[in-house]
C-alpha cells in the first residue's frame, strides 16, 4: 500500500530533510490459515484415548442337554469370595465345610483383599512346589448375591487384575450356608 505525502509545506531551502517513517505491516492471513490446518490435521490424525476395558470370557450359549461333568479343582487352590449387601465382603479358602482359612469378613482395597490375595497367592505357589507338582496358581470364585451392587464386582475383578491372579470364575449360585455367611446369622 502506498501512501501519497500531500504535505503541503515548504520543501524550501534551509531547512533539514527529514526521512519520512514508513508504516510497516505484516499481512497475517496466511499464518491464521496454516495454523488452522495444522490443528485441522493434528485432530484428525491423532487417537484420542480408548476406553479400557477387561476381557471376561462369558460361556457359550449351548443347550443344557449337553452338561458336560464337573471339573474337579485341588480345594488347596481354590478362594471363595462372596459379596453381600453394603459393601460387605466375605472370603474363604477352601470348601466351606471344611475351609482351610476363613470364613472371614474382609474390605476392600490394598489393606484388605488385596493383602489377603498376594498371602493366598504365595501360599498357593508354596504348597505347589511342595508336591512338585506344576506351579498351578490360586482359583478365586467371585459369588455376588442378588444384594450386591455392580461397583463391588467390578472393583474385586480390578483387585484380581492388580494381584495377577490368573484363573478366577464368577458364579451366582449359593449353598444355604452361604447365603447364612453373608447375612451374618
Amino acid at each position: 500500500m502506498a501512501e501519497l505525502n500531500t504535505d503541503g509545506g515548504g520543501g524550501g531551502k534551509g531547512g533539514k530533510v527529514r526521512s519520512k517513517k514508513q508504516n510497516s505491516k505484516v499481512d497475517l492471513t496466511a499464518m491464521v490459515d496454516l495454523a488452522f490446518l495444522l490443528i485441522t490435521f493434528f485432530m484428525l490424525t491423532t487417537t484420542l484415548s480408548k476406553p479400557q476395558s477387561m476381557s471376561l470370557a462369558l460361556p457359550d450359549k449351548e443347550d443344557d442337554k449337553k452338561k458336560e461333568k464337573p471339573i474337579k479343582v485341588d480345594e488347596n487352590r481354590t478362594m471363595t469370595v462372596l459379596l453381600g449387601d453394603n459393601n460387605k465382603m466375605v472370603y474363604y479358602m477352601g470348601l466351606l465345610e471344611k475351609p482351610i482359612a476363613g470364613p472371614k469378613d474382609i474390605s476392600y482395597g490394598k489393606e484388605g483383599i488385596r493383602q489377603e490375595l498376594i498371602k493366598r497367592k504365595k501360599s498357593v505357589l508354596e504348597y505347589s512346589t511342595a508336591l512338585g507338582k506344576p506351579k498351578n496358581g490360586i482359583i478365586v470364585i467371585i459369588k455376588p448375591s442378588k444384594k450386591s451392587n455392580y461397583r463391588n464386582l467390578i472393583d474385586i475383578l480390578d483387585e484380581m487384575a492388580i494381584v495377577g491372579v490368573e484363573t478366577n470364575a464368577i458364579v451366582n449360585d449359593f449353598s444355604p450356608e452361604e447365603t447364612k455367611l453373608l447375612e451374618g446369622k
